[in-house]
């Protein structure tokens, strides 16, 4: 099973560099190019450069140019999360349109075009391939500077449009946002494309093919939400459905977690959704066997999701007539959550903690089969310190609440945060 993990840095909103541009028109792109002998760099210049020189000679740009680097606001994609997931980023920043109305916490906004009414004066397409390869991600995912100039013309394709998605003007990308895209979601992208590959592999041909389903465990609020946006949205503009869920969309029903409650009176872990024991796993098997079985064409499901406005904060399931649909044949299914992976403990480690964590645990022992067996790769998001979960959900919740939704009082969310990283 395929598997690696990353480090989500808990600063990155203090993050603060001055803008820096990635394309440019000016005339550095032809002295580099002819003045550099190496061909792996070449290669990472040659679609560049053809694009600098076909802009100077069309400003009123067709295809393929304009397919490449241009979109209609009329074919963005809607958000597919409701209000799972926080949909905050590892890397944010001010010129991230954010909107807690939205499912996602992310909006539309105008689109910006990449070309310019005025040449800028901007980085060499070495210094974009060179950020590239100095990537943190680049060894762990099996990249090399090879991998990556033979396949630079992608990575400018999704680069260009995670930038609309996400309302970034790609010609004057900071550092965290350059970082965002070319260290971290790309790259992601890259190494799923490849656990795919090899999932296809596997099945002989006329057989049916399941998607595979990719985990992602990760802390609240670190950014696996909108990570999976991204890469759900690379797949589809790529030509591959996908599905994304979130374990939060397989939390119990308001009337399922008050009964949960009364049957566990006293324990303050068990008094608000988030720990093992406020899901519900046969609805879980359910779907996720139902996601498995989509392979054809025609074949069509509802994707749960769970609104965390509800009942003042507590939650409540979506109405199902609010649920995306997805459709086969399915690729692969992104499946993010906290507790992804985890396994129950030695009860004497646990009392150790706190007496209440007992049932967390006991419960802990059917996730296995309600969860994991169906994850075929993973994705494990580490950060540098904890405590930074607490200010990550605080801040969700505020946002919601300014929205004019209900949402968890900062004692409320902080009691659910001190359970959720003892647990």
């Amino acid at each position: 099973m395929a598997a690696f993990t990353t480090l989500t840095p808990c600063q990155a909103t203090t993050l603060n560099y001055n803008n820096i541009k990635i394309f440019h028109y000016h005339y550095q792109y032809q002295s580099f190019y002819n003045n550099n002998n190496s061909k792996t760099i070449q290669k990472a210049k040659s679609s560049l450069l053809s694009y600098h020189h076909y802009h100077r000679h069309h400003p009123n740009p067709s295809p393929p140019f304009s397919s490449l680097f241009t979109q209609s606001k009329s074919n963005m994609p809607q958000t597919p999360f409701s209000t799972s997931g926080s949909g905050s980023s590892w890397l944010q920043d001010n010129s991230m349109h954010h909107d807690a109305s939205s499912g996602s916490g992310l909006r539309e906004g105008s689109i910006y075009s990449v070309f310019p009414t005025k040449p800028a004066e901007v980085s060499s397409v070495q210094d974009l391939y060179e950020f590239i390869c100095s990537g943190p991600l680049v060894d762990k995912v099996g990249l090399t500077p090879e991998k990556v100039a033979d396949s630079i013309d992608k990575w400018l394709f999704y680069g260009s449009k995670l930038c609309r998605l996400f309302q970034l003007n790609e010609l004057y990308l900071t550092i965290p946002q350059k970082a965002r895209l070319y260290h971290y979601y790309i790259p992601v992208f890259v190494w799923c494309e490849v656990q795919i590959s090899q999932h296809t592999s596997r099945f002989k041909d006329g057989e049916e093919i399941p998607p595979l389903v990719i985990g992602f465990s990760a802390p609240q609020g670190c950014g696996k939400t909108t990570l999976v946006f991204a890469l759900d949205y690379l797949f589809r503009i790529t030509g591959r459905k996908s599905a994304t869920l979130s374990i939060d969309d397989f939390y119990l029903t308001a009337e399922g977690q008050a009964k949960f409650r009364e049957e566990n009176p006293g324990n303050a872990l068990l008094e608000l959704r988030g720990n093992a024991g406020s899901h519900d796993l046969p609805f879980s098997i359910e779907t996720l066997t139902a996601l498995s079985k989509l392979t054809k064409e025609g074949m069509k499901m509802k994707l749960p999701r769970y609104d965390k406005s509800a009942y003042s904060g507590r939650g409540d399931r979506a109405d199902p007539s609010t649920w995306p649909e997805a459709e086969g044949p399915l690729t692969v299914v992104l499946y993010e959550g906290w507790m992804l992976g985890f396994k129950p403990l030695a009860s004497e480690v646990i009392k150790a903690v706190d007496p209440q964590l007992e049932v967390v645990n006991k419960n802990l022992e059917a996730y296995y089969d309600a969860w994991d067996k169906f994850i075929k790769a993973w994705i494990v998001i580490k950060i540098q310190d904890p405590s930074c979960v607490y200010q990550w959900r605080l801040q969700a919740e505020i946002a919601m609440r300014e929205a004019g939704k209900p949402g968890m009082s900062n004692e409320e969310d902080q009691m659910d945060q001190i359970e959720s990283i003892s647990s």
